[in-house]
């Protein structure tokens, strides 16, 4: 383990994009200094290391759901590549139902939009009954993802 210092604060990891935090380091961790989760902080750390501007919950995308007349979706990061390019990276630890059927209903209404999305694990399995990883989802559905951190091949387009 090694100590990263961000916005102040220590986190401890093994290393970007690799290692395992605990869910108890990524939750208190990362609640305790302002982030919704330490895998934003750890992303968050890892694009400040890198060098890449970004901006965390900046934003209100407005989308419809059909149930209701109009709903608001705050994406976790604008992210600025290296080229200039704008995409908005989603962190997830956990993926439920709602979370992709807002997803969808953002794509859909807002297709010039490059959302990506950075898991704790792409491999986890949207249900105890399913197969369907997060991984497989997002395939399905056109979603770029990475697991843990934006992957080089992003932040260089």
């Amino acid at each position: 383990m090694r100590k990263l210092l961000t916005r102040g604060h220590t986190l401890l990891t093994s290393k970007f994009g690799g290692g395992s935090l605990t869910k108890s380091d990524l939750t208190s961790v990362g609640i305790k200094n302002g982030w919704r989760s330490g895998l934003e902080e750890s992303l968050a750390a890892y694009l400040s290391k890198k060098g890449i501007a970004y901006e965390y919950e900046q934003h209100k995308i407005t989308y419809v759901v059909p149930e209701r007349p109009q709903a608001k979706y705050t994406p976790d990061f604008y992210v600025t590549t290296r080229t200039g390019k704008v995409i908005i990276v989603e962190t997830k630890g956990r993926f439920v139902t709602s979370d992709r059927q807002k997803m969808l209903l953002v794509k859909e209404q807002h297709p010039q939009l490059d959302i990506r999305m950075v898991f704790s694990n792409p491999n986890t399995r949207i249900s105890k009954q399913s197969q369907t990883t997060y991984a497989d989802w997002c395939l399905r559905h056109g979603y770029l993802y990475a697991a843990k951190v934006v992957p080089e091949e992003w932040l260089n387009e």
